[in-house]
This record gives C-alpha cells, sequence and structure tokens, in this order.
C-alpha cells in the first residue's frame, strides 16, 4: 500500500529539495554545450571585448532573476511563469506563455544539446553510436518518473562532476603551452577601445545565461524556499560568471579567433588543443554530463509547468496524475520527452539543425522574460500588500532595464535569411498550434474571458 491510499488522500509532491540541489538545478541547467558553444564563438568574434559582454548579460540575467524570485515566492506553486500570468493577465496568454516560452523552447533545447553531444561522438568514434541522443532522453526519462530522489542525487553528482571538468579545461587553458590566440597584453587595449558592437556580442552571451529560472517549478518540492530559492538563484549567476569567464579567457589564449568563432565545437578544439591524447576522454567526460545535466534537469521541471497549468485547467486533468509510487507527474513526463524526440527524428541530420533550434528557442525565451517582468509590474499594482517574502531590490528599475535588454535582443536577433526562415517556419507552427489551442480551450472548455485574470488567492489554492 502507498500513502495516498493510508491516509485517503491523493498523491502529492514531494519536498525534498534543499539548498544544494536547487543550486545544482539553476546551474546544470544554464551550463549546456551550446552556452559554451555561444561562449567560445563570442569570444572568437570579439576579442576581449567579449567580456564586457559577459558582464552586460549578466546584468540583464539578474533583472530576470529579480522578477522570478519575487513572483515564486509570491505564489510558490509548481506551474511558475504560468500561475504568474494567470494572475496578472488571464488565461489565454498564460497557456501560450508556458507552451511557447517554456514548454517548446525546451523541446527545443534538449534536441540541440544531444545532436551536439553526437557530433562530438561522431569526430572521436565515427560511425558508431547513431541512436545515443534517444538513448540518453529515454535514459532520463525513466530516472524522472522514478522519483525526484533519484533525479536529485543523479543531478548532483552530474553537475559536480561537469564543474570539476570545465574548471580543469578553465585552468588548463590559464598555463596551456603553445598558445595560438591573442597575447594578454592586447586584451586592455581591445575593451578601452569596445565599441556598438559589444550589444550584438551580448546576445551571444546571453543565451548562455537563460535558463536559471528552471528552478522555480520545483518550489512546491523545495524545503524552505524563501530562504534557499534566492540563494540558489544569486549564487549560481556568481557561479556562471565565473565558469564561462574562465572558459572565455582560455579560448581566446589558446585558440586563433577564427577558428572559435566558425566552429560548431569549440569546446572540442580547445580541449584537444590543451591535452593532446587525453583530450578524447576530457571531452567526452564533459559533453556526457553537460548534456546529461540539460536533459535530466529540463526533463524534470517542464512536466511541473504542464502539472500546475492542469491545475488551474488550462490542460486536460491527466497532466497533473501523479504516480501513485512515485508522486512524479509521470504522464507529463512522457508526453514532454516524446515532444522533444520529434525534432531529432525528424530534422535531427540536417545541416545547420542546431543553429536553428537555439535560435529558436532563444526567441521564444525572450518573450517569456519580457512578459514575466510585465506580470511583476501589473500584480505590484493589483496587489500592492500582498505578502512578498522577496522584494525587487530598486523596483521598478530591474524590469524596465529587463524589458528593455530583452526587447533590443529579441529585435536584434537576427540570423541569416535561409536562417531566419527555418526559424519562423519552426516556431511560427508550434507558435500556432498554441494559439489556436489556447483560444478554444478558454473560450469553450472553460468558459472564460481570453484576457479575465484568476485572483491570486484561488491560483495559489489550485
Amino acid at each position: 500500500m502507498n500513502a495516498a491510499s493510508i491516509t485517503g488522500k491523493a498523491p502529492s509532491l514531494k519536498k525534498v529539495l534543499g539548498f544544494t540541489s536547487l543550486f545544482v538545478v539553476a546551474v546544470g541547467n544554464v551550463t549546456t554545450q551550446s552556452s559554451f558553444v555561444s561562449i567560445l564563438n563570442g569570444v572568437g568574434e570579439g576579442g576581449a571585448t567579449f567580456f564586457i559582454a559577459i558582464f552586460l548579460a549578466a546584468v540583464l540575467t539578474l533583472c530576470y532573476v529579480f522578477t522570478f524570485l519575487e513572483l515564486s515566492l509570491m505564489m510558490p506553486k509548481a506551474g511558475g511563469p504560468g500561475t504568474f500570468t494567470t494572475v496578472a493577465i488571464g488565461h489565454f496568454p498564460a497557456i501560450i506563455l508556458v507552451l511557447c516560452g517554456y514548454v517548446i523552447s525546451a523541446a527545443f533545447t534538449i534536441p540541440s544539446e544531444l545532436i551536439l553531444l553526437k557530433r562530438v561522438f561522431d569526430e572521436i568514434f565515427p560511425g558508431t553510436y547513431a541512436h545515443i541522443d534517444l538513448m540518453i532522453l529515454a535514459l532520463f526519462t525513466l530516472l524522472n518518473v522514478l522519483g525526484i530522489n533519484i533525479f536529485s542525487s543523479t543531478q548532483n553528482l552530474i553537475v559536480f562532476v561537469m564543474i570539476i571538468t570545465v574548471l580543469v579545461i578553465g585552468f588548463a587553458g590559464l598555463g596551456g603551452s603553445s598558445p595560438q590566440g591573442i597575447d594578454p597584453a592586447a586584451y586592455w587595449h581591445q575593451i578601452v577601445n569596445t565599441d556598438g558592437s559589444v550589444f550584438s556580442l551580448m546576445l551571444l552571451a546571453l543565451w548562455s545565461f537563460a535558463g536559471l529560472e528552471f528552478v522555480c517549478p520545483l518550489i512546491e518540492e523545495s524545503k524552505n524556499p524563501e530562504k534557499n530559492l534566492p540563494k540558489a538563484l544569486l549564487y549560481g549567476l556568481v557561479a556562471l560568471i565565473i565558469i564561462y569567464g574562465l572558459m572565455a579567457f582560455a579560448g581566446l589564449r589558446q585558440l586563433p579567433s577564427t577558428e572559435l568563432a566558425g566552429s560548431e565545437i569549440p569546446h572540442w578544439l580547445l580541449v584537444k588543443s590543451l591535452f593532446g591524447n587525453a583530450a578524447k576522454i576530457i571531452i567526452l567526460i564533459f559533453v556526457i554530463t553537460a548534456c546529461s545535466s540539460t536533459a535530466n534537469i529540463i526533463v524534470a521541471t517542464t512536466p511541473r509547468l504542464l502539472y500546475g497549468m492542469a491545475h488551474h485547467k488550462q490542460l486536460p486533468a491527466f497532466f497533473k496524475q501523479l504516480h501513485p509510487r512515485w508522486n512524479t507527474p509521470w504522464l507529463g513526463i512522457l508526453f514532454f520527452s516524446c515532444l522533444s524526440a520529434i525534432p531529432l527524428i525528424v530534422w535531427g541530420s540536417e545541416p545547420g539543425f542546431i543553429l536553428v533550434m537555439i535560435i529558436s528557442a532563444a526567441t521564444v525565451w525572450l518573450i517569456a522574460y519580457i512578459i514575466s517582468h510585465i506580470n511583476l509590474i501589473i500584480l505590484r499594482k493589483r496587489y500592492p500588500l500582498f505578502k512578498r517574502p522577496f522584494k525587487t531590490p530598486l523596483y521598478p528599475l530591474p524590469q524596465l532595464v529587463g524589458i528593455i535588454g530583452m526587447s533590443y535582443a529579441l529585435w536584434n536577433n537576427s540570423p541569416s535569411a535561409e536562417t531566419a526562415s527555418k526559424v519562423y517556419i519552426t516556431s511560427g507552427i508550434f507558435a500556432g498550434v498554441a494559439f489556436v489551442y489556447a483560444f478554444f480551450w478558454v473560450k469553450f472548455k472553460m468558459k472564460r474571458g481570453l484576457f479575465e485574470a484568476e485572483p491570486i488567492e484561488q491560483a495559489i489554492l489550485d
């Protein structure tokens, strides 16, 4: 017999995640292979100027961290951004925000990570491990169905090994022999002579900071979230600045800029230049842990968003069904994993697939951040006296800076014409499906106004 049958209550999410687990989720979701590709491509393109771009991206990240901390602790529900938007703007935009900004962007992110892993494996073991991407996705789907404890233990180990590996690569790059990159004496000259191009470089850096808020849907499974969630996100941001700065410096010193800027797998080029015969072992540890960390976290957190939407009656009720033994939203996990497998199967072998997936995910993610900042401003006016365990410092400055910065990034997120058409088609199809579903579901199934906001007290009880 399980706990639910003994007590007569429906199974609920378990509060088992402490500060370490939350910190690991925050950092592990962001430090993806594509993040390091963006950092190394960016430093190859901009030289030492890219360190300014990293700083600017970190400022915008701090803005959205403040917003998500205030909203999450104000409404500590697994639905996360969906709950915030439901209370601020209504069910229709909430459904579109979560489906497009998180579910679909996450379904783009996992394939890009798995294909990067496959590309590195093809470099080292040509013609073998043809389906390693699908095998890893299946593995972490199973582990997440089996329980949040297994997820947490697995994630802690993966991220610990990944961070150690990144630090080994970064520090080795500081003293590596026969450097072929820019002489450190030239760094200050490049920084002093920075021009407006640094804002375009910021776009590359910004992608590498996106996703810290993915820890927020785990708030119902967190111990003492009012204390641990702010620490996890803020310490996570500091850790990212150090890790990315170290990796960028190593790449800039060790490799020619043209090689860094033009490669789909610059992290492999860097490791190969540093470690010689041991490079294969180092890069395999790195790509396996980075990819596994991303897959494990996204497969864990995204179904919690679906779970929260189902509680708000924005999705069919089966999405809120928890496994009677493991208390996990198992049907949501299976659904999301199948959704993530579609791009791998349909487009995985196409040239430029990774770039299309990354830009598509970044586009919808930036919109989600803008809406989240707007949500906070609306809720500050609508519920001025509501309890806020965390309040944004210098409000509303971080929200206004975030809206302007993210809008600029969205406006200037301009790939080549060929890539842009693929991005618009890919994003447009999924967004169109989400728009149609949201319209008919809210209008005819929920029988609510499209922009009819839910009272905050009701949203928290759902």
